[in-house]
């Protein structure tokens, strides 16, 4: 969270002239209410359950540029999913830059009745090795979103010249 996803997925599809799709919003429209309702009704593991599925029904239909929750991708099952029908993208972002997004948007139910840098800092902990196992990592920083963008759109060339030359890189 903060990383950025929704400004630079919009910016990217734009660019790449595919739509975009934001995860939490198709979650929230499928279960008929907001993110922090379901957390605080249902709780995160059900929450979890749904993105799964909610993620697993968008990959399926016509490309487009996905925003996935930062939880989704520690699920096992999400990840594989992912691989197998799209390149995954890691926005990282250092702690202070983080905290610094964070406190322009509420609605945040991990950081419900805690300290939001103390929170972060446990996330990034224990998050950003299974982040890394995404294709493609964009370090992220006070930058305007379109430089990042231009980042990953650099990237995808690379990944386009892997899949070309018959690396495992999907194209």
């Amino acid at each position: 969270m903060g990383s950025g996803k929704s400004s630079v997925g919009r910016r990217l599809a734009r660019h790449l002239g595919l739509p975009f799709v934001d995860a939490d919003s198709e979650i929230a429209e499928a279960a008929g209410c907001s993110i922090e309702d379901i957390f605080e009704v249902y709780g995160e593991v059900a929450f979890r359950e749904g993105e799964r599925r909610v993620i697993s029904r968008l990959l399926e239909g016509e490309p487009k540029v996905l925003a996935t929750g930062g939880g989704s991708w520690i699920d096992r099952q999400t990840r594989e999913k992912v691989a197998e029908r799209a390149i995954s993208v890691w926005l990282r972002a250092e702690l202070e830059i983080l905290v610094k997004r964070i406190g322009r948007r509420g609605g945040r139910p991990l950081l419900k009745d805690v300290d939001p840098k103390t929170k972060l800092e446990q996330l990034i902990e224990e998050r950003y090795p299974v982040y890394a196992r995404a294709d493609i990592t964009v370090d992220t920083g006070d930058e305007p979103p379109e430089n990042t963008v231009n980042q990953i759109l650099d990237a995808l060339e690379d990944v386009d010249v892997a899949a070309a030359q018959g690396d495992e890189k999907r194209s």
